[in-house]
């Protein structure tokens, strides 16, 4: 300390007040004070730099506390700074940010003025009182529990939207003594209308999360899948109770039948069924893909990994499906190369991304599909065996529509108020007679195929209700009128046909010859009328032709 006269004579000096150099320098400060007025927090100037002064002056003196600023940063500031006190002025009154102070208990210290008249105290009625009650939803108090900071926070309060920032204070020691809240009630222009997109995108984040949560919640009340698979039937029944024992064990699982069965809903209901439950579904065709494509597709591939490649590269399926499960149909007609690679995912879910070095890992549960017959592939070596051990640990038949007739009228009834509500028109009907005729029907694209029909009888159809006119084109159990214009598949042996597999075979090629005909050879759409992939389109087609050539016909 040291105190001077109305002259500059020194009449007290202590601790730091003795220093000779202070001394000198704070005599000049008085001598000053007229062209220069004393601030009430200054730094000494000259030689005595480094340290800093707070002043108290009237017309008999001035008392002057001195500090030096080499151990403390408050103290260098001060000194450093001679416009200190309008900055620590600044930060406490500024209205861009007002600053709300806490103790450690959480009690209000300071109040900004802005703040005390935004929410109607008076100068320094919130002192002293929980801030919990002086601010509402605030979350100061858990800032002083937790030590740590929030910076940037939404902030509501009285209807309004306010950017906050909180952030605690310790001591030298490291023990949490206060924190301050700081926030935005003005600003540049820009940041009111910034303030309100924030809030505005934030009310419609929150209404989307609500119709979310709605719409989950009606997942789950569901039941879980199995509503999607429709029927009654006894074969039905058994498939449902099968789903139901697997569903819950994490193995992997092989869906087997014909095309059409409805592969894709089971292989949606083992998944919503089990443990993985919460994660979406991936799904992938290996029929579907080019063979070049199908392990940048399974392995994902890293930046520039081929002509073409996206530059920041991609993940591939197997990463896609972590902690997930994921659904590889027609996993019959995956390339031999491609199910060597994907045997060694399948022993410890390690792989690495086509042009990557680093090996990655995955978790997840394997749903496959396939309509071919794996014994026959293996017999051919067109499929691995220890492959087919693996994705097979419980194999599911789909039984085809044929075996389950019965549910035709369930089946239909669900098509046709699916079609009317997904396309906004009144719902169509069938009576028995339709049904009856359904029923004597050749299926070979099973479900899909049915479905198609009704779907296409329906728009074509003007009356509520489906005739039998409406589903023109269909052969019936028992056996239709030859196709018209594409000469029918003859075969020189057709008297020694006696095996079923050949018989079979024999329907499936008449029925894609009537297609190629009655669609101008749109392939395509035979594929979608009858319910079959384009790849076993193309196989069959193959055959087709070759059996043309044996007999010396040629289609037109």
């Amino acid at each position: 300390m040291l105190v001077v006269d109305e002259h500059g004579d020194i009449k007290f000096a202590a601790g730091l007040g003795t220093d000779l150099v202070v001394a000198q320098a704070l005599a000049g400060v008085w001598r000053n004070r007229a062209s220069a007025p004393i601030k009430r927090l200054f730094a000494l100037p000259d030689e005595a730099y480094g340290y800093s002064a707070a002043a108290l002056v009237t017309e008999q003196g001035g008392c002057f506390l001195i500090f030096s600023g080499d151990a403390d940063e408050l103290t260098e500031f001060i000194a450093a700074v001679d416009c200190a006190a309008d900055i620590f002025r600044h930060f406490i009154t500024n209205p861009y940010e007002a600053m709300n102070i806490v103790d450690s208990r959480g009690h209000v210290l300071y109040m900004s003025p802005i703040h005390e008249r935004s929410i109607g105290l008076k100068r320094g009625g919130g002192i002293g009182l929980p801030v919990r009650g002086v601010i509402e939803n605030t979350r100061l108090q858990e800032v002083v529990i937790s030590g740590k900071p929030e910076i940037g926070e939404i902030h509501e309060a009285n209807g309004v939207t306010r950017i906050v920032s909180r952030v605690p204070i310790f001591d030298r020691q490291k023990n949490l003594v206060a924190a301050i809240g700081q926030v935005m009630f003005k600003g540049p222009q820009a940041i009111p209308q910034a303030i309100q997109d924030i809030s505005n995108e934030l009310a419609r984040v929150r209404q989307e999360r609500d119709f979310y949560k709605r719409e989950l919640s009606g997942i789950r009340n569901r039941s879980h899948g199995l509503d999607q698979i429709v029927g009654s039937s006894k074969a039905i029944k058994i498939l449902k109770q099968d789903i139901l024992r697997v569903a819950p064990l994490d193995v992997p699982v092989l869906l087997v039948g014909e095309s059409g069965t409805g592969k894709e809903l089971v292989a949606h209901a083992l998944h919503l069924l089990g443990p993985r439950g919460d994660k979406p579904l991936t799904l992938i065709n290996a029929a579907a893909m080019p063979a070049t494509l199908v392990e940048a597709e399974l392995f994902g591939y890293e930046g520039g990994a081929f002509t073409g490649a996206d530059k920041r590269g991609r993940k591939g399926k197997f990463e896609l499906s972590d902690s997930s499960s994921l659904f590889l149909d027609e996993i019959g007609d995956m390339p031999m190369e491609m199910q060597v690679k994907l045997l060694r995912v399948l022993q410890d879910g390690s792989f690495q991304r086509v042009g990557g070095d680093r090996l990655m890992r995955s978790d997840f549960r394997l749903i496959s599909a396939s309509n071919r017959d794996f014994r026959k592939m293996i017999d051919e070596n067109t499929f691995r065996l220890d492959l087919f051990y693996r994705i097979s640990a419980v194999t599911l038949h789909l039984p085809p529509l044929r075996d389950r007739l019965e549910d035709i009228p369930e089946l239909a009834e669900a098509f046709l108020k699916a079609f009317a509500e997904r396309h906004r028109v009144a719902k169509k009907s069938v009576d028995d007679a339709v049904i009856r005729y359904l029923q004597s029907c050749r299926w070979p694209g099973n479900v899909r195929q049915l479905q198609h029909a009704l779907e296409r009888a329906a728009i074509f159809s003007d009356d509520s209700k489906l005739s039998i006119e409406s589903f023109g084109g269909l052969e019936t159990m028992s056996g239709s009128d030859p196709a018209v214009g594409y000469p029918p598949l003859q075969a020189a042996s057709n008297a020694a046909l006696s095996d079923v597999r050949e018989a079979k075979q024999r329907v499936e090629l008449q029925l894609i010859a009537d297609a190629m005909e009655r669609t101008g050879g749109n392939k395509k759409r035979v594929a979608e009328e009858l319910g079959i992939s384009r790849s076993y389109l193309y196989k069959q087609l193959r055959l087709l032709e070759g059996g043309r050539e044996q007999t010396g016909l040629r289609s037109r």
